[in-house]
């Protein structure tokens, strides 16, 4: 995957959760991307709900007499804990959305953002007879999860948030997708926003001993050296331990312009805390992280606003970001993060998936093969707004094409989404703020 001419869009002054979930919350009438009778399947309700509702069920009656059965598989504690709450949670949407109109059976597991913990909880969803899963979300949990346990038991896998490239060449017989993408994408893209936003030259790496971390460190590290940067020092480390202030003496030895972080929030706390306390005061230099430690409440739990961190994430700037973002908001009471329109996505396309099988049949293999159906071209596209309609369509024996909240969900054949945005941040005032959005798109 190589990036195109980007189209770059400024967005400065955005909040985190309106930059990462969205482009921009609906209106109190709903003014979103429905548009009522002008393009969407509502009658004048401004979203595509139809029948003057506001929920997204279009009053659409559903010819599906089965039950839409998926796991919802993150890590609810450990390293990604403050995260993969919000991730569920937008997984769980689909559930209630659609809950007037389909019956469903959504079980949770927690990997505790551990490899042992995700197997054991992967397992209990397998047993459960969860023909699909979304989920996991860290990388090395992701790949110890689908190979002993997704795979061989030919249950579909779909994580919002494994970026690492391993996931492409897993021999996987298909059962593997993900609504992020790699971050064979990503490493190249934080190169080019130290080098051409954050003017540096030289470029040091500090990252999670993890197949997250090497994979994403290695694709930044190759990209940088490949536009004519200088990597001073590549320093890893393991998670959760109680202090990192060695490991960030050596990565700032050369001197650096630049420190780029991979870990997660937990170990972020006490690895920013050590940085503030020992370091930053005597490096002129700027630090640049990615999705991991993309949380808004980390300046908080550091006790510093952390004004010199850079980040880059995966936007969720899909057709249907806005309307998702609105209910995302309605149902939990706060804004949606890093991956919540992925997980929407995930589970809106194993849904369609489901309902496109029919009847009992929807295991793992039928669920495979249905959601290239449903969300690649040709066919009618449907967003979020739209999702009982697209159910009622696709019941029906109509050809679809969902395209949703975090990207327009189209799969390549190793189960890679082929286009993606990413939003360029920085810490400030104690929250996160967007300054760029910038588009890649596969080959």
């Amino acid at each position: 995957m190589v990036q195109k001419l980007p189209r770059r869009k400024v967005l400065t002054g955005i909040g985190v959760a309106g930059a990462l979930g969205v482009a921009g919350c609906l209106d109190a009438q709903g003014n979103g991307d429905g548009n009522g009778g002008n393009g969407g399947n509502g009658n004048d309700t401004g979203n595509g709900n139809g029948n003057d509702t506001d929920d997204g069920n279009g009053g659409a009656e559903i010819d599906y007499s089965g039950t839409v059965r998926y796991g919802v598989l993150m890590p609810e504690t450990g390293d990604l804990g403050s995260l993969g709450g919000p991730i569920r949670d937008g997984a769980l949407l689909v559930e209630s959305q659609l809950s007037g109109s389909l019956e469903f059976d959504v079980q949770t597991g927690d990997t505790e953002t551990q490899p042992s913990a995700g197997q054991s909880a992967a397992q209990n969803l397998v047993d459960a007879g969860m023909p699909a899963v979304v989920g996991p979300a860290a990388s090395n949990v992701n790949m110890q999860v689908t190979r002993s346990a997704f795979i061989p038991n030919q249950v579909v896998g779909i994580s919002p948030a494994s970026t690492s490239p391993a996931v492409t060449d897993l021999e996987d017989d298909g059962y593997i997708f993900r609504t992020c993408p790699s971050d064979a994408l990503q490493g190249p893209v934080m190169s080019d926003v130290v080098m051409n936003q954050m003017e540096g030259s030289s470029t040091a790496t500090l990252y999670l001993n993890d197949d997250y971390g090497q994979a994403l460190e290695s694709s930044y590290a190759s990209a940088f050296e490949e536009a004519g940067g200088e990597v001073t020092n590549q320093v890893s480390f393991e998670a959760e331990q109680s202090t990192y202030s060695s490991q960030l003496g050596d990565a700032l030895s050369g001197e650096p312009d630049v420190l780029m972080v991979v870990g997660f929030p937990q170990s972020g706390i006490t690895l920013f805390r050590d940085y503030y306390s020992d370091y930053a005061s005597d490096w002129d230099g700027q630090v640049i992280v990615p999705d991991g430690l993309i949380d808004d409440t980390l300046p908080g739990e550091v006790g510093n606003d952390m004004e010199d961190v850079w980040g880059t994430a995966p936007s969720s700037a899909g057709p249907g970001a806005d309307f998702f973002a609105d209910r995302y908001e309605e149902e939990f009471g706060s804004e949606p993060g890093v991956f919540n329109g992925q997980a929407y996505d995930a589970a809106a396309v194993i849904t369609l998936a489901t309902v496109a099988v029919g009847g009992d049949e929807a295991d793992g293999t039928a669920i495979r093969d249905a959601i290239p159906e449903v969300a690649n071209p040709e066919g009618t596209e449907y967003g979020p707004s739209e999702l009982a309609d697209a159910a009622a369509a696709v019941a029906g024996g109509e050809e679809i094409n969902y395209v949703g909240a975090s990207s327009p969900v189209d799969f390549d054949e190793n189960g890679d989404v082929v286009s993606a945005s990413y939003d360029v941040m920085r810490y400030q005032g104690g929250g996160l703020e967007v300054q760029d959005t910038i588009d890649y798109e596969a080959e």
